[in-house]
């Protein structure tokens, strides 16, 4: 029990101890304090000067608040005004770059499309020309095979009477016996032209 009254005593000893420091700080500092700073109040507003604007314009006589009050507004707002134009000639350059190459597609798209249109053309003509040269063929055949069904006394002076070109054509395609039997019906001088410019 003895113990437990000396801790109690120690407590409370340790306590008003705390609160007797606390209390000596408020009498001494705070209290003195807060009068004066009240009493400078009053005579400042009897004296009608604004403590407030004072304290703005001493503080901004201080170096240090100084240049960072001239350095942060001013400086910032200038370097994100140069940000931001540069941000905007970026950002006009890479329209420019996507107007050229959306220019350079719709142009490659009109010359892909005149090209498959020339291809269109160019195929019907093809086909045209394989139509007319089958005609052709199937014309030329048919011319061979009537110079073989006539008689040799017949067709001889047709072919002298067509050029050399068409002459020599139509030889060369003939039988070897419907050829012979042609050339000897012909003239000698004749028989001698068309068999050697058959042979070159």
């Amino acid at each position: 029990m003895k113990k437990a009254k000396q801790t109690e005593q120690i407590t409370k000893v340790e306590q008003e101890g705390k609160s007797g420091t606390f209390q000596k700080l408020l009498l001494w500092v705070l209290i003195p304090l807060l009068f004066t700073t009240a009493l400078v109040l009053i005579i400042a507003k009897f004296a009608d000067v604004n403590v407030f604007d004072k304290a703005k314009e001493l503080s901004g006589k201080l170096p240090f608040i100084t240049e960072k009050k001239e350095e942060d507004p001013v400086m910032g707002d200038l370097v994100l005004e140069e940000r931001v134009v540069t941000m905007q000639a970026e950002i006009q350059e890479k329209e420019a770059q996507l107007f050229k190459v959306q220019q350079d597609l719709d142009k490659s798209a009109t010359e892909n499309e005149k090209l498959l249109i020339e291809q269109e053309k160019l195929l019907d003509e093809i086909a045209v020309l394989v139509r007319d040269k089958d005609d052709s063929k199937r014309n030329f055949n048919e011319i061979v095979t009537t110079f073989e069904q006539m008689s040799a006394k017949s067709s001889a002076p047709v072919i002298t009477k067509m050029s050399d070109a068409e002459a020599i054509r139509i030889l060369t395609n003939l039988k070897s016996a419907t050829l012979a039997s042609i050339l000897e019906k012909m003239s000698p001088e004749d028989a001698a032209k068309y068999t050697t410019m058959m042979t070159k």
